[in-house]
């Protein structure tokens, strides 16, 4: 029997490259290469596409994929020349140019089914205001937020935050994942602060009331028939989960699953697979809780494409429901050819 093609796409352009390379090594040694041939593609900072490594068999633990600072020029190629004919892509990339619906376009232009939500999925998710207002129509529950965007009177929107919430807040790039650009303000001289640095990564941001909370996750997979695990809690060994306690110095364990009531835990799993249907979602996500001591339950974020590393939340969640880390990425691919085909015979 003849091996199925897998493209893998990672790196991208936004400050989120670095954690789309570790997603990418770790697929790249969980794929069953009994059924798939794996062929990369690496996306520079500066948009080139470049032929990268394939693989017929698991990669030595030593493998590494390309990066930024071991691009090799001379294989750089046009973005169409990634085509293959039955090939599926998984667009392991996150934040945007990858995960905001941009990717997704081109693939659907050049007819490759592909891991993960649509077009309009994609960008939804990934503008955090946009997942708000979407939310909020479904009646799900979620912390009270202000808006700064670019152009606006920064002096009016403090003022406003500071009238419509309390310290501490959390100002984030509205576009951008991994906790990238997003910071604790907990006075007005570290509201600006935060406002400033947001600003270098997005022109839309959001500014959330701080709250007191565990972070629970649940994991979505399907397309019209939505599954969802058990939830999975974030253990914190520091105040504030960012980027460098995500993925440099791994500062956090996961419970899973979570040890929350059964109520709770039903009921999380209901919001996440309304808001996943909310937002037109299809193959993945990630749907991110926040569970006050009070027992309130708000939900903070779909992420589309969550990461996939060793330590990731996503695949250990569907590991707990019995789905390994090689099956989940079977299935992936066929939830992938599965819409594909839907899209294709929606073109009459």
């Amino acid at each position: 029997m003849s091996k199925e093609t897998i493209i893998l796409l990672y790196g991208g352009r936004s400050a989120e490259r670095e954690v789309s390379v570790l997603s990418a090594e770790s697929i790249m040694r969980a794929i069953d290469y009994d059924k798939f041939f794996v062929k990369t593609y690496f996306i520079a900072q500066n948009g080139d596409f470049i032929k990268t490594q394939e693989f017929n068999k698991t990669p030595s633990a030593d493998e590494k994929l390309m990066t930024n600072s071991t691009i090799i020029s001379s294989q750089c190629i046009r973005p169409s020349d990634i085509y293959e004919e039955n090939a599926v892509v998984f667009p392991v990339l996150h934040g945007p140019m990858g995960e905001d619906g941009s990717i997704q376009g081109f693939l659907e232009v050049l007819r490759l089914p592909y891991v993960g939500t649509n077009v309009l999925a994609s960008s939804v998710a990934m503008d955090k205001i946009t997942t708000k207002q979407v939310l909020a129509s479904e009646g799900i529950p979620q912390v009270a937020f202000e808006t700064v965007i670019e152009g606006e009177d920064v002096e009016a929107k403090i003022a406003t935050v500071e009238a419509n919430l309390h310290y501490p807040v959390f100002v984030k790039p509205a576009n951008m994942g991994s906790s990238v650009g997003i910071s604790k303000a907990e006075n007005q001289v570290e509201l600006r602060s935060a406002i400033e640095l947001a600003f270098r990564y997005d022109s839309r941001l959001l500014v959330e009331q701080g709250v007191n909370a565990r972070e629970i996750e649940v994991g979505l997979l399907g397309n019209a028939d939505v599954q969802t695990t058990l939830p999975g809690e974030v253990v914190k060994d520091v105040a504030f989960y960012d980027y460098d306690a995500k993925y440099i110095d791994n500062n956090i364990t996961m419970a899973i699953p979570a040890e929350i009531s059964a109520d709770v835990a039903e009921q999380m799993r209901i919001y996440a697979a309304t808001a996943f249907r909310a937002i037109g979602g299809c193959g993945l996500s990630r749907c991110d809780f926040f569970l006050t001591e009070a027992g309130e339950i708000f939900l903070n974020e779909l992420n589309t494409m969550p990461g996939f590393t060793q330590w990731s939340m996503y695949p250990l969640l569907w590991d707990n429901m019995g789905l390994g880390y090689s099956d989940l990425i079977k299935k992936l691919v066929s939830l992938a050819k599965e819409t594909f085909r839907k899209r294709e015979q929606h073109l009459v």
